[in-house]
């Protein structure tokens, strides 16, 4: 499944045959990850890194030791968010050592999944200093997942150091890799990590771009999320909220309706009310997410409906 680059032939010989048989003895979650003919097609994927970067086909691409049976998706920085593509059971898998800390994930679907060279730094500096079971995942060994959900941090565990990136392989139906790349074309971009059902809340880092009736729209350049969660760049996300009812916001309010996209600079910080998690929030669909209030560029707050308990502070 793994064909990465290696120095010698002995060395490659023992590294694929304990990669092969390290795979064979992971056990399979039940009811997911078998093969057969009742095993459904590869679905529409979310895309396993919270990230904008491109995707370039290197599938198969000539390595020392063979074929590459993945994609590398290249460009996202060192702890990344890396996101379970669909619904499933993972399991962890750490004794390949030119995969590094590799995650496996068994969809609902009967797809298996392969996450590799996963994030085994204390720090955002290359010090190759952690433990995969504290540097690398985010949910328990054999936890079951719903998409998008947040798994693991991007890294350079394994033969992939000082290269960031994520190797990513797509086994329809448990069998053969398969080029990921038309599944990652399509898959869904989402605007921030979660459960689907448990709670959360937004910061969205950017410039209001629009205001109208019960909506207001923001070009965000960073999310956050609540609980756990950490500031991420975005390549200019649009993002069409609610506003609460009876909520107004004066153009004058330090907001910029008519910025250009040459502007980088961020105005404005827009928090969301407190929800829970669904697929349309996930997506940050027009309508799905509520604004609560606005940090505006001077330290100002502009409360749009009264703070909750669970609400984040403002910054």
């Amino acid at each position: 499944m793994i064909s990465h680059r290696t120095t010698a032939r002995g060395a490659l010989l023992l590294a694929l045959a304990a990669v092969a048989a390290a795979a064979m003895s992971i056990t399979r979650p039940s009811g997911a990850g078998a093969s057969g003919d009742g095993a459904a097609a590869v679905p529409r994927i979310v895309f396993p890194l919270l990230s904008d970067v491109p995707v370039y086909d290197n599938y198969r691409d000539p390595r020392v030791n063979g074929s590459h049976a993945g994609i590398d998706i290249e460009g996202a920085p060192r702890r990344t968010p890396v996101l379970a593509a669909e619904a499933g059971r993972v399991r962890w898998h750490t004794t390949a050592p030119r995969a590094g800390c590799m995650l496996y994930l068994y969809g609902a679907s009967g797809t298996t999944y392969l996450y590799i060279h996963l994030n085994n730094d204390r720090t955002l500096r290359n010090d190759n200093q952690g433990r995969c079971a504290d540097t690398a995942y985010v949910v328990a060994d054999g936890a079951r997942v719903t998409a998008g959900e947040l798994i693991a941090w991007n890294g350079d565990s394994g033969d992939a150091d000082g290269n960031p990136h994520l190797h990513f392989e797509v086994h329809p139906k448990d069998g053969p890799d398969v080029n990921p790349l038309p599944y990652l074309k399509r898959a869904e971009r989402l605007l921030f990590p979660g459960r689907v059902g448990t709670r959360f809340a937004l910061g969205l880092r950017g410039v209001l771009v629009g205001v109208g009736p019960g909506r207001l729209t923001v070009r965000a350049s960073a999310v956050r999320w609540w609980p756990n969660g950490r500031w991420v760049t975005l390549a200019d996300r649009v993002v069409t909220l609610r506003l609460p009812p009876g909520a107004t916001i004066s153009r004058t309010e330090g907001t910029r309706a008519g910025a250009s996209r040459g502007d980088a600079r961020d105005d404005v910080t827009v928090f969301t009310a407190p929800g829970k998690v669904t697929p349309e929030a996930l997506r940050g669909d027009d309508f799905a997410l509520r604004a609560a209030r606005i940090l505006e560029p001077d330290g100002r707050v502009v409360e749009l409906e009264p703070t909750e308990p669970e609400q984040p502070a403002s910054g």
